[in-house]
């Protein structure tokens, strides 16, 4: 007897687990499958790269394989929600894996691409829809699909999705699925809004905490270098040439800054490609892609790449800012040592983002070694823009002069002359009364 076949999964699984290489269950794995065979509601919290998809995936599918039931036409019967497309894709991808001795229909809907295509394939019905909950949305109101036959739901990463502003999205989505059904939540890390959110849409749920909130695997070497803004170009640059045979992932704050940085690589004779929301999702696809099989050693990406992205030979992480919020942090560094493997993240540190570095830290509960560089003592936050529409210099004394120009407030107040009145008013002669 396998370790998975104790955990109570079909032999048609078992045996499709052990054509796709899979050996013995994660700690996620091993808790949460059972509980989800029981049909339980569940609220999982683990690492990233520890297996959550298929904590979810297996039992789902061994409960939409009994029977010979169909769905019907626009129909789903199991939704599974992600905030980016790269996660959406990648949990597909998967749940395809595992369903591929099955009659079970995975399907997909993402913004990026023809919502004429989606609606197509969604007019068969579909066992299992992955989607974004915004261009769900988008389908719902075109009453291309029906959500009410829905009996299962899956939230996944449901912290970046209230990141990313989707909680109302997310409300109007509950409503329509149908009841009663069985709801599982999972993510990496569980701050209070995510637990305010879980005790809304789920019932009596199980709680597993495989690791605590914010911790990160444990074979990724963390360090990180105190350095001023100007500086960081060079001293990323002299890392990439170091190991210019490995797979670099770089971490921007913007998605005009992360561009930006991949065309001074790619001039600098790198191989590096970038992935951000001003792309399309087929660039973002070609662009990953071309990262699985090595033809750009380098990919430079905004958080949007934080999550779903699960390439195993990802030797660096180079945090070139960081991030605004803590808990991505340990989103971007858990893209490499995965799978059981090493690897390394280094974070470049200006004196202006030391305050965020001290945020990471405390979620972390760690301190990052200092590869170069000296540890501020305290962050010097950036000079503060003045304020003004445009930017003008002379707007401040412009606001002066009318200030002056209307004079002291009250009802003697004393009227300006005509020709200080601006534009039109200049000059205009005054009417003539007109005799009654």
């Amino acid at each position: 007897m396998t370790q998975f076949e104790a955990l109570g999964l079909s032999a048609v699984i078992l045996k499709t687990l052990e054509t796709l290489g899979y050996e013995n269950p994660t700690p996620i794995q091993s808790q949460a499958i059972p509980l989800v065979l029981e049909g339980k509601d569940l609220m999982g919290l683990a690492q990233t790269g520890t297996g959550k998809t298929a904590a979810f995936g297996l039992p789902l599918i061994q409960h939409l394989n009994k029977g010979n039931y169909k769905p019907q036409p626009k129909t789903v019967r199991a939704l599974i929600l992600a905030p980016t497309r790269e996660l959406a894709k990648q949990i597909c991808e998967n749940l395809n894996g595992f369903a591929k001795r099955t009659p079970l229909r995975i399907s997909m809907v993402v913004g990026g691409v023809s919502i004429g295509a989606q609606i197509k394939n969604l007019a068969r019905g579909t066992d299992v829809l992955v989607a974004t909950p915004g261009r769900l949305l988008d389908l719902v109101e075109r009453r291309a699909v029906d959500l009410s036959t829905a009996q299962y739901l899956v939230l996944d990463e449901a912290d970046q999705m209230l990141d990313l502003g989707f909680i109302h999205a997310l409300r109007k989505i509950a409503k329509l699925l149908g009841t009663p059904r069985q709801t599982m939540l999972f993510s990496a890390t569980m701050p209070k809004l995510v637990a305010e959110l879980a005790s809304t849409y789920l019932t009596n749920p199980e709680r597993i905490e495989v690791s605590p909130s914010g911790k990160a695997a444990d074979k990724i070497d963390q360090s990180v270098h105190f350095i001023n803004h100007q500086g960081k170009q060079e001293l990323l640059k002299d890392c990439l040439i170091e190991r210019r045979d490995d797979l670099s992932l770089v971490f921007a704050r913007t998605k005009r800054g992360a561009e930006r940085l991949m065309k001074h690589l790619v001039s600098c004779g790198f191989k590096a490609g970038s992935i951000h929301g001003n792309k399309s999702q087929a660039q973002r696809d070609r662009a990953i892609r071309a990262f699985k099989k090595g033809e750009i050693r380098i990919l430079v990406a905004t958080d949007v790449a934080a999550r779903g992205i699960d390439i195993s030979g990802i030797s660096h992480v180079y945090n070139y800012e960081l991030p605004e919020v803590p808990e991505n942090y340990v989103h971007r560094i858990g893209r490499t040592a995965r799978a059981g493997a090493a690897g390394q993240a280094i974070a470049f540190c200006s004196p202006e983002e030391f305050h965020l570095l001290r945020a990471i830290e405390k979620l972390m509960e760690i301190t990052l070694d200092a590869a170069s560089g000296q540890r501020p003592e305290r962050s010097i936050k950036p000079a503060r823009k003045a304020k003004g529409r445009s930017g003008n210099k002379n707007q401040g004394a412009a606001k002066k002069f009318r200030t002056k120009r209307d004079g002291p407030k009250g009802a003697n107040s004393p009227k300006p002359a005509n020709n200080n009145r601006p534009g039109k008013w200049r000059n205009r002669p005054k009417k003539k009364k007109v005799a009654a």
